[in-house]
């Protein structure tokens, strides 16, 4: 809510010192977050539309989805991200501003809040928001940073390491990842391994780990906040029935299709 976000904002420039990057989840804090998304939430409900909400961040978020009754959530699904699971304030210290995204990283209880929802299934997709800034549009000034980080190629080793630390078990993170991204956004003959179903797959060894350098990082952006973690190793990949990684090789002859989507 950009009221909120800008009473916020006012209030610590008020305090007449240079905002932090550990600031940026109390500009954009719990209040901002809920009043929007319920207001959202209530208009879906009022109208009986199809809603999906993105990047949800907190525990009073997380509390609502929960709340809402199995016919409401036929209509109305929600997503949390895998950086919101992943970090929490205590990282702006290291991080800055490489962690700076909105909605914001939030206190530690909000991330406990998340992985609750999750695994109750108030939740019902894991997500990205994949945004590869430079690192010089980060390592400056904390109202000059852009907002936004490179997540898409560790998202799906940062959640396999979720299970190997018993967080998540495997199939309800392929659920969230896959079978229900397929199903939320009504993708035919996707996100399940089935007979005539295009063959979208990938092959992790859970017992490998690769450490996160900037040598390994596909971004063309070159950096990660995850740099120095280690997480399972991603072996091979198949597009479409089609083989395009394999062992750090790439395939680039072969080439995905065009989504396809079901009318709600």
């Amino acid at each position: 809510d950009e009221k909120v976000i800008a009473r916020n904002l006012e209030e610590l420039k008020d305090e007449g010192r240079e905002l932090r990057p550990s600031d940026h989840t109390i500009i954009r804090n719990e209040e901002a977050c809920f009043k929007s998304s319920s207001k959202a939430i209530d208009l879906a409900l009022k109208h009986n539309t199809r809603l999906h909400v993105l990047h949800i961040t907190t525990a009073k978020e997380a509390e609502h989805f929960l709340s809402l009754s199995p016919e409401q959530r036929k209509r109305i699904t929600a997503e949390v991200c895998v950086h919101h699971l992943h970090f929490s304030s205590d990282d702006y210290e290291r991080l800055g501003n490489k962690i700076k995204c909105n909605p914001a990283i939030k206190e530690p209880h909000h991330r406990e809040a998340l992985w609750k929802a999750l695994l109750a299934d108030g939740f019902d997709v894991i997500a990205t928001d994949h945004a590869p800034h430079t690192l010089e549009e980060k390592l400056v000034p904390y109202e000059q940073a852009y907002a936004g980080l490179p997540l898409i190629q560790h998202a799906l080793p940062l959640m396999l390491q979720k299970v190997k630390e018993g967080r998540i078990s495997l199939e309800k993170m392929v659920s969230k990842m896959s079978h229900a991204v397929a199903d939320c956004f009504r993708i035919p003959d996707r996100g399940y391994i089935r007979e005539g179903y295009f063959a979208d797959l990938v092959i992790a060894d859970l017992n490998k780990q690769t450490r996160v350098i900037p040598e390994n990082i596909l971004f063309k952006c070159g950096w990660s906040p995850l740099e120095g973690s280690s997480f399972p190793t991603i072996t091979k990949t198949f597009v479409s029935g089609n083989l395009v990684y394999d062992e750090g090789n790439w395939n680039e002859a072969t080439k995905g299709m065009r989504m396809s989507f079901e009318r709600h």
